[in-house]
């Protein structure tokens, strides 16, 4: 687990052409404008391995250390 084998990323493009980055089926990030047109050109023309790839790049560093994990109190 952890590794992007288990396909962690899903994304959703909306009407408007922005571009939501879930992680776990959770919205991380929401890409606009100019980047959001090219990175949903990336993704039409990638595999499901590179979109990963794509998607991960395009979250940046999300994850800084201070997440609780999902069994904290």
């Amino acid at each position: 687990m952890g590794g992007l084998e288990d396909q962690p990323f899903g994304y959703a493009i909306t009407k408007d052409g922005r571009v939501r980055i879930s992680w776990r089926s959770k919205v991380v990030v929401t890409v606009s404008g100019s980047k959001a047109s090219r990175l949903a050109t990336a993704l039409a023309a990638a595999d499901p391995e590179q979109v990963q790839q794509v998607l991960a790049r395009a979250t940046g560093n999300f994850k800084r250390g201070n997440e609780r994990p999902t069994n904290a109190r």
